[in-house]
């Protein structure tokens, strides 16, 4: 699958993180990565001046860590959309 950076594609991210049991949120911080992941709470902070592309890397390089599983999710658009996207590796 090849990403696209566009709203579209950040908005089918944003879905996933809706989904899951973490909550996203974009605000200002002085984060080295460009996002925070609390893990006992649950919450993904990502860096809110960074530009589509940015944001982009940010949350599928936190999916990857946080190992999202399409079986977690009820929707088959869901299951099937992060299937493919961890099948993608992103390369800079």
């Amino acid at each position: 699958m090849a990403i696209k950076y566009t709203k579209h594609f950040l908005d089918k991210l944003e879905n996933l993180f809706s989904a899951s049991a973490y909550v996203l949120r974009y605000e200002k911080g002085n984060f080295k990565s460009g996002y925070c992941i609390l893990n006992d709470t649950k919450i993904v902070i990502v860096n809110k001046y960074f530009p589509l592309e940015g944001k982009i890397n940010a949350l599928i390089d936190i999916m990857n860590e946080l190992n999202f599983d399409p079986k977690d999710f009820k929707d088959k658009p869901n299951q099937d959309f992060l299937s493919e996207l961890r099948q993608t590796t992103l390369k800079f």
